[in-house]
């Protein structure tokens, strides 16, 4: 059995997945804001668990990593700085441990989906922003610290970060309304060109032959999939050509997949032997 984690600013879910990749077993608890009472709660939910011979685990984070020492470095919505995550989860589960961003993992999940594409650009749309650059099944080394949210680019007349102006909290912002109940043209095309913004940059950068929109706007990309596709259209240059662009398969799984896929990479040993 394997487990996955996907550690979030206001929740953490706790899953055990066997050797196929289905989740047999799962668990939701508040993430707490103290790291140490966040142990003491993920040590609690594995005792709990029916499953304990477990053969990897990996966890996903809304932080930046120190990949060679398995630090989560910084997050966004969360106080813990430099916390030791890999170590102390190894210590609760009894297996070996990989962290890895959570839009990076969400990534990995969503590109599976489309194993034909070579370069696939996820871009998670909920309060923040985020995003993940998959190439050839793997999440790209040199694009794995991608902050997109923090890009700092056009809004009124002076640069602000991206996620500042075009997130759903944003959105809720703005509008005074989630993006769930947001259903008129006007105010979708103006969601759009916020949006068309950063997909505009992070094509340049990536040359994605696929681009994956998930998290909660994400959920209503049906209601705004032509608008996007226009205004990213009016920008489209002979030296970045427009992919495609599909809503996410598994929003709410997608990092749990990812945390599968990863360790299927990283433990190839284990996995065999699972």
């Amino acid at each position: 059995m394997y487990v996955g984690i996907d550690i979030g600013g206001t929740k953490t879910l706790v899953t055990v997945l066997n050797p196929i990749g289905k989740i047999v077993e799962q668990f939701k608890f508040p993430t707490p804001s103290k790291y140490s009472n966040f142990l003491l709660e993920l040590a609690h939910t594995i005792a709990n668990f029916e499953h304990k011979d477990f053969k990897a685990a990996a966890v996903a984070v809304p932080s930046t990593i120190d990949r060679k020492h398995g630090l989560a470095v910084a997050f966004g919505n969360l106080p813990w700085k430099r916390v030791p995550l890999q170590a102390d989860c190894e210590t609760i589960l009894h297996c070996p441990v990989v962290i890895e961003n959570d839009a990076n993992l969400a990534g990995l999940g969503e590109a599976l989906v489309h194993p034909k594409s070579q370069t696939v650009l996820y871009i998670t749309v909920s309060t923040g922003i985020g995003c993940g650059v998959i190439q050839d099944g793997i999440i790209a080394p040199v694009l794995a610290d991608i902050e997109a949210g923090q890009m700092e680019l056009p809004f009124h007349g002076k640069l602000t970060k991206w996620e500042h102006f075009a997130s759903g909290k944003a959105i809720y912002e703005h509008f005074n309304k989630k993006a769930m109940d947001i259903h008129d043209e006007a105010s979708w095309r103006y969601v759009v060109r916020n949006l068309a913004v950063g997909f505009f940059e992070l094509m340049a950068i990536v040359q994605p032959d696929l681009i994956i929109i998930g998290g909660s706007v994400g959920t209503y990309f049906d209601r705004y999939e032509a608008y996007l596709h226009e205004e990213l259209k009016k920008h489209e240059i002979p030296t970045v050509p427009l992919p495609k662009i599909v809503q996410a398969k598994h929003p709410e799984e997608a990092v749990i997949y990812g945390c599968y896929a990863l360790i299927k990479q990283k433990f190839p040993h284990h996995a065999a032997a699972a």
